[in-house]
């Protein structure tokens, strides 16, 4: 079975870049561009993966999401990478505080996505 990843960001030209560095890998993508399109489509997709931003317009953001995430057993295991361009120590331990199982700073590579979802993938299996 493909693995489903949900790419949640706000910035349309983010999500392509995502989609872009993904899209000829074994992958089913899903996108959501804000946490609370996020948090309707979770329990419909049941993702392996949600690569997720934390600064999000509305009232959910990506820590939320997170946190809901770990609230749920249908979820208990979906992996979370959280996506930010604040990337200081203090921002780190917030999100693995929330139950991330990565971080990583925006601007980032291509390469190394793909590199951090295969690590993840191979720590699942």
């Amino acid at each position: 079975m493909r693995t489903r990843i949900l790419i949640v960001e706000d910035q349309a030209d983010i999500r392509r870049l995502i989609r872009w560095a993904l899209e000829d890998s074994d992958y089913t993508l899903h996108e959501a561009a804000n946490g609370t399109l996020a948090l309707q489509l979770l329990p419909v997709l049941l993702p392996d993966l949600v690569l997720l931003d934390v600064m999000m317009p509305g009232e959910v953001d990506g820590y939320e999401v997170c946190r809901r995430i770990r609230a749920n057993p249908a979820l208990a295991k979906t992996q979370v990478v959280m996506i930010t361009a604040q990337a200081r120590t203090a921002d780190h331990d917030h999100a693995m505080a929330s139950g991330a199982d990565a971080f990583l700073a925006k601007p980032f590579s291509p390469a190394r996505l793909v590199e951090l979802i295969e690590e993840l993938a191979s720590k699942r299996s």
